[in-house]
């Protein structure tokens, strides 16, 4: 059983100041709300200061409302916010109004503040200059959707009957401190003024703040951290067949306090999400998922672990107390047990002879064994192969090709002899594997030219695991089956009501996710399966942990989009993905490519 949230305190202090922010906003809105029953509460509260009441109520309202979230997530910057005006609020309140007794509620609210300081020392939280941009989207959307409510809140008192478009210009007038087209009788035209100037104020004066700030940059693998790490995977590297995915350089990494264990990590929208089991010697696994715990506290981050193995998983939540939830399994082959004869294999036979008779051949090697020129052009038809805007990839993708330090991963590639043309010359597909360890392979991602013929995936496993051998491979990871366990159960003789019922609906989600469909084809391959899970503080994160899932693996893209051309074109920014909304492509296979194998519409 758990104990009281961490976060009870921060939470319900962030929830009363939402609260009171909610009612300013309403209180500087609306007329009527003013001289309700509710005025003589509101008369008490930061905001309702004498001619300017209105403007002053929405100012504050609009803060707190931003406040809030800091708060509850233990920022010792929103607490040093909220210390700093309440005192402003307070003097405002004797001087304009002379009311003690709404001096003495921010005072009140001060006392609570500092009384619970301990509660806010949450650190800032990696920062990007994209943020600012998109306060100013947000707030600009939100001033003038707000400001088109006050414009009409004072309906009695306009002069006219002014239409939507006058509306419009005149909050667009009003957010930059200019009068617009829409008159009023009486003060009503100095309240709405004020009150569109105060929404235009706050838009500038955040997202200048954002734009401004000291950079706090998110936190990136560096070289001497990528030295320590490779040593852990030299001795420890077999444990896990995520294990060189922690060599991301846009991860950060926490070490045991022996350096004989790591922690990777990436922070999105304020979850901390490791991925894979911990690196290094089991028995310092301890030490350092204590310290990716404190770190998470550190900065009030919610802790995850995606994709972990049963053993991880067991090690996480015996030394945390957190939760595991089953995602799936992982999909192994071993080599030696491999082979294209019998009737299980005839599909997977048929498909590679009939690509093989078409004029396509494969060679599967080492990188490093790769010339320049070639790995130039593997590179760039990667990259131009991906069939997204969006690059994908975090837990289980290492995000570059032919880096020097990689030179044991295996490439293999499908050509076709007849068609040299192109800058790509006869290439047609790829596969890129990273080492697990010193006898196997871990598949990175799948990409193909979409003028190929269908079946170049199981003609390129087919062709990295008869090749392994001579690599001294014994062992390939393909990919991540979701939810296999319940799919395989659900059809079986015997299964209950629940179980086909589960089954059923995940069926029907396959139209869109392809959750059987990618089932079946790693069957194809006579695959032992191993299970993976997500390690997560309370179920109530679960969505939470999804949504930043989504953002890390490249689903979910909150950024404003360029025009392809004028993105960087870095090999360091060259992934594809695997998360769970795209259900578990393991080692970032595209889906896209997957669809078109199988003469479906890709999805993106």
């Amino acid at each position: 059983m758990h104990g009281p949230h961490p976060d009870a305190v921060p939470a319900l202090i962030a929830r009363a100041c939402a609260f009171v922010g909610l009612l300013d906003v309403v209180a500087g809105v609306f007329t009527r709300f003013r001289h309700s029953r509710i005025h003589s509460i509101m008369e008490v509260l930061p905001g309702a200061l004498g001619p300017f009441a209105a403007a002053l109520s929405l100012s504050t309202g609009l803060l707190l409302l931003l406040l809030a979230h800091g708060l509850r997530r233990r920022k010792r910057r929103a607490w040093r916010a909220a210390v700093a005006l309440l005192p402003i609020g307070a003097l405002t309140q004797f001087v304009y109004r002379h009311s003690v007794f709404g001096m003495s509620i921010s005072l009140v609210l001060l006392v609570l503040l500092v009384r619970h300081r301990r509660e806010f020392t949450a650190l800032p939280d990696p920062r990007s200059r994209w943020r600012a941009l998109a306060n100013f989207v947000l707030m600009s959307a939100g001033s003038l959707g707000l400001g088109v409510v006050i414009v009409s809140a004072h309906g009695g008192q306009i002069v006219g009957d002014p239409g939507i478009t006058d509306r419009l210009a005149h909050v667009l007038y009003g957010l930059f401190g200019f009068e617009g087209p829409v008159d009023y009788t009486g003060s009503a035209s100095s309240t709405v003024g004020f009150s569109l100037g105060a929404l235009g104020l706050i838009t500038a004066v955040t997202t200048i703040y954002l734009a401004f700030r000291p950079e706090h940059p998110a936190a990136r693998l560096t070289e001497e951290d990528e030295s320590r790490l490779r040593v852990l995977l030299d001795k420890h590297g077999r444990r896990d067949s995520l294990g060189h995915f922690a060599l991301r350089r846009d991860k950060a990494v926490v070490f045991s306090p022996s350096g004989k264990a790591a922690v990777t990590y990436r922070v999105v929208s304020g979850v901390m999400l490791a991925s894979g089991d911990p690196i290094g010697d089991v028995e310092a696994w301890p030490g350092a998922i204590e310290r990716f715990m404190d770190e998470a506290k550190a900065h009030s981050w919610t802790p995850a672990v995606m994709g972990c193995s049963e053993t991880g998983g067991e090690v996480w939540t015996r030394e945390t107390g957190l939760d595991a939830l089953e995602l799936g399994d992982e999909a192994v082959v071993d080599v030696a047990d491999f082979s294209l004869a019998g009737r299980a294999m005839r599909n997977v036979r048929q498909m590679v002879k009939r690509i093989e008779r078409a004029g396509y051949e494969t060679r599967v090697r080492r990188v490093r064994d790769l010339g320049e020129a070639e790995l130039e052009r593997v590179r760039r038809a990667a990259e131009d192969w991906r069939g997204t805007d969006t690059e994908r990839g975090f837990s289980m993708a290492l995000g570059r090709i032919g880096d020097a330090t990689d030179g044991d991963c295996l490439i293999a590639t499908a050509h076709k002899a007849d068609e040299v043309r192109g800058e790509y010359d006869d290439l047609k597909a790829i596969l890129h594997f990273v080492p697990w360890g010193p006898d196997g392979a871990s598949l990175d991602l799948m990409r193909r030219d979409r003028s190929a013929d269908p079946g170049m995936n199981e003609l390129l496993i087919v062709a990295a695991l008869q090749a392994a051998p001579k690599f001294g491979i014994t062992r390939v990871s393909l990919n991540f089956a979701m939810f296999r366990s319940a799919l395989a159960r659900g059809e079986k003789i015997g299964a209950g009501p629940v179980l086909r019922a589960w089954r059923g609906l995940l069926v029907f989600l396959s139209r869109w996710f392809q959750i059987e469909s990618l089932y079946k084809f790693n069957a194809k391959f006579q695959p032992r399966w191993e299970p993976r899970f997500v390690v997560y503080r309370a179920s109530g994160d679960l969505p939470r942990i999804g949504f930043a899932a989504m953002q890390a693996e490249g689903f979910v893209t909150l950024a404003l989009p360029l025009p392809r051309f004028l993105r960087r074109r870095s090999a360091a920014a060259r992934v594809c993905a695997h998360t769970v909304a795209d259900v578990g492509v393991h080692a970032g296979q595209d889906l896209a490519w997957h669809a078109v194998q199988h003469d479906r519409p890709p999805r993106t």
